[in-house]
């Protein structure tokens, strides 16, 4: 399956999986990375001195390539930056700012840069900024989302007339099928996280995994698109703010009520009533939890069989 993101990154699939926090620890990246796919380790949730430790850690679990996702609006950027190139890690990430804050700095030691956009505008500047791949996410996906609400269906053509670099699709993808369909709009890889949660290596707390299996068509919401739009499970906090909603609460009192930690709370530490359950729209297909690994194998071996339907005529 060789193409331009399997040689960029030199990986065996076109899978990415996504740098999500309190989901993708080291555990979860060396296992994707083992398994022939692009793991990455989710540096939003992690204090610098605690990614240090899980980029050694996934260094010793796996010899293949691995990256780090760093969302840039996070505290302590400069010195997660220093670690992660200290470190030898040779591909970033990035994503929640501006791409020319750090691109040309990291290219500079080295380090592939791939920049996370949820729109064609932001996907040109990226590639003005000179990343070598970007990933267009759809709204459908999970977590901190754009505020276009473009679908990934529609995101990733638009995306692909006007860009030179390669392109990786992100939002709603959980299976070969999937794959193979974004890939026809124009994409070179999938990045996949809603179905990488439901893993066993994700460092997320199991009652959070369990929610995600259990999740139907119309569990989830994007909301709080007056601080940062998103995407989590309808749950006690959820309703909360749906309450303040109806009262015309000011960004102020949503500040507020979201408070600090909620991410952490939900999906880390399992409380699944007061917690931000942030997953993707997809997460209503997802019905199992099973090995990293396993879950790359069926998405190529579903990617294989979906080719092949496709060559015969469907009318």
């Amino acid at each position: 399956m060789a193409n331009r993101i399997t040689e960029l990154f030199n990986i065996q699939y076109p899978i990415v999986q996504a740098g999500m926090i309190w989901n993708s620890g080291w555990k979860l990246a060396s296992a994707a990375s083992n398994a022939g796919a692009l793991g990455l380790l989710g540096a939003g949730s992690m204090y610098p001195d605690v990614l240090r430790e899980h980029i050694q850690k996934c260094k010793k679990a796996t010899n293949k390539p691995f990256g780090v996702n760093v969302p840039m609006l996070y505290p302590n950027i400069e010195e997660i930056m220093d670690i992660i190139v200290e470190e030898g890690v040779e591909i970033v990430f990035t994503s929640a700012g501006n791409p020319k804050t750090w691109t040309s700095w990291l290219k500079e030691r080295g380090v592939k840069v791939v920049h996370v956009v949820s729109s064609v505008k932001f996907a040109l500047k990226a590639q003005e900024a000179g990343v070598d791949a970007i990933v267009a996410e759809g709204f459908e996906a999970g977590g901190h989302n754009g505020r276009e609400e473009t679908t990934t269906l529609t995101l990733i053509p638009m995306v692909k007339e006007q860009l030179r670099v390669p392109l990786i699709a992100a939002g709603g993808i959980a299976t070969g099928e999937a794959m193979l369909a974004v890939m026809i709009l124009g994409a070179d890889a999938v990045q996949v996280g809603s179905r990488f949660v439901a893993s066993e290596e994700a460092s997320s707390h199991q009652a959070f995994k369990k929610v995600v299996v259990d999740a139907n068509e119309g569990d989830t919401h994007l909301t709080l698109k007056e601080l940062a739009p998103v995407r989590l499970i309808k749950n006690k906090f959820y309703n909360e703010l749906q309450e303040l909603y109806k009262k015309c609460a000011s960004v102020e009192e949503l500040k507020a009520h979201l408070g600090r930690a909620r991410a952490k709370r939900g999906m880390f530490e399992g409380d699944l009533e007061d917690g931000e359950l942030e997953i993707g729209q997809i997460s209503g297909l997802i019905h199992d939890i099973k090995p990293a690994a396993q879950i790359v194998e069926d998405m190529v071996l579903e990617f294989q069989q979906a080719q092949k339907k496709a060559s015969r005529p469907f009318y």
